[in-house]
């Protein structure tokens, strides 16, 4: 992780000063920062946010497709931009939400726009029947799909047209999303106010005229106050789904409602002035850090996540890239704050202090819910309950783990390498604690190694008694 992170850090800081001072030298420092993957890749962890470093890689919409994380985007060309210069669109796959591998790319030539372009914005994509579907922006005017038989094609233009032409609502048909439930596909679209139609089967072609969607009091990066009724969102929609409810989403501002076709109700901003680390709140779009965050919600291994555009890292509001945080409802539905740093997810830091235990990558049986100091906690749904933290970090110095609980009876949880039946490294027992208050306990562990992934398994009198907040290695 050492060395990955040096490269990560040094990679971001020479392309800012090669957009800003020493372009002349671009062609030296590239070379040298290409050969650090080399060896850095096969020997020790990655620093995941950005997800994919100084390539551009922004307006991110990540399906899952069997067991895989897909990552469908935009692509800023270069750091030296002045304006956004995007040429095609990427596929990137990864496995665990830290490596990444590029996939396919569509070239506008390829599709009903028959040349080279420059504005090839966001993208989305969707699976049916055994096909997968990839739909594309057209600038700010359209909207056109291709097809292919696997996540990253080969891809096939069949309709040779827009599926959202220009002029089709009042709104401009662009930068689209696809919600599906219960074998049913919708697609939404537009800036400022947004459209929705359902998709035929054959996911090419629209079963009904769009229906403009309500926002009541919305708010947006142009809107703080509400009374800008010109742009009172964002282009970028996007809809998910979450216990019953509907969550329409415009970058990081979002509204719920009961009805996928609203009427929504604005709610809050999922980042804050205190979401940031160190590093990552500056610099930030002319209107403030709300703006520009593109981006989308998905779900996997029982755990939730947003990933959307950011430019801490590149210092060029025409270069972004692309950063994922875990998300926590609350237990009215509402969206916590989410964390911006470098980390990410997927892999933990031991010399950073405490590891959230909601901020697991894979759970079996365990569910999160809000505790008493305002975070969240994690507890068994059931018997030998599992929740697992991969590429842990900076371990093979560490000798205990310390666990900050409480626990209604006396209960037991063991620690496991890899996974629920991995090798038994410790087995922690917790005293009753009868208090609203956390306790802390620590354990003795052993054989543990760096980028080691640690299992927790919850045993029977755990079930219903036991909560834990937080963990730490010492």
């Amino acid at each position: 992780m050492v060395f990955r992170t040096i490269y990560y850090r040094i990679n971001n800081i020479l392309s800012y000063f090669i957009f800003k001072h020493i372009t002349k030298s671009r062609i030296l420092i590239n070379g040298l920062i290409n050969t650090l993957p080399l060896f850095c890749v096969t020997l020790f962890c990655y620093a995941q946010n950005p997800i994919v470093p100084n390539k551009g890689l922004n307006d991110p919409h990540i399906h899952i497709f069997n067991d895989t994380a897909y990552v469908y985007a935009s692509h800023d060309k270069s750091i030296k931009n002045d304006k956004f210069i995007m040429e095609d669109w990427w596929v990137w796959s990864s496995p665990d939400l830290v490596n990444w591998t590029k996939r396919s790319v569509l070239h506008p030539k390829d599709t009903y726009i028959g040349k080279d372009y420059s504005r090839c914005w966001a993208t989305d994509a969707a699976y049916k029947n055994g096909k997968y579907y990839w739909y594309f922006s057209e600038g700010n005017e359209q909207t056109g799909v291709v097809v292919g038989d696997t996540p990253t094609g080969p891809w096939k233009d069949v309709l040779e047209k827009p599926l959202l032409s220009l002029n089709l609502t009042p709104t401009h048909e662009y930068d689209m999303s696809i919600f599906q439930e219960n074998d049913e596909s919708y697609i939404f679209f537009g800036v400022w106010d947004y459209y929705v139609s359902k998709l035929n089967d054959d996911m090419i072609s629209l079963a009904e005229t769009p229906k403009k969607i309500l926002v009541n009091n919305p708010r947006g990066p142009y809107n703080r106050d509400g009374k800008n009724i010109d742009m009172p969102t964002d282009d970028k929609p996007f809809v998910h789904k979450y216990k019953g409810k509907y969550y329409l989403s415009w970058g990081c501002f979002y509204a719920m409602s009961d009805n996928l076709y609203g009427p929504y109700e604005y709610v809050d901003t999922i980042i804050k002035e205190r979401s940031f680390a160190k590093g990552y709140d500056r610099p930030t779009w002319p209107n403030g850090f709300l703006q520009g965050r593109h981006g989308s919600f998905f779900e996997w291994h029982n755990q939730s996540y947003f990933v959307y555009c950011d430019i801490s890292q590149t210092g060029n509001r025409w270069f972004r890239d692309a950063f994922i945080s875990y998300v926590h409802y609350k237990d009215n539905g509402k969206i916590a704050t989410i964390r911006i740093d470098g980390v990410g997810v997927g892999q933990y830091d031991a010399n950073d202090g405490a590891i959230e235990a909601e901020d697991y990558f894979k759970s079996n049986g365990v569910h999160k819910s809000e505790n008493v100091i305002g975070g969240f906690s994690i507890e068994p749904n059931k018997a030998n309950s599992s929740v697992t933290y991969p590429n842990i970090q900076n371990l093979d110095k560490k000798s205990s783990i310390e666990f900050e609980f409480l626990s209604k009876a006396e209960t037991e949880i063991e620690v496991r390498e890899g996974h629920p039946s991995g090798k038994l490294l410790a087995t922690c027992k917790f005293n009753t604690n009868k208090t609203k208050a956390f306790k802390t306990k620590g354990f003795n562990i052993g054989d543990l190694q760096n980028c080691q992934t640690i299992c927790l398994v919850f045993k029977d009198s755990s079930l219903d008694n036991l909560k834990i907040n937080r963990f730490r290695f010492t």
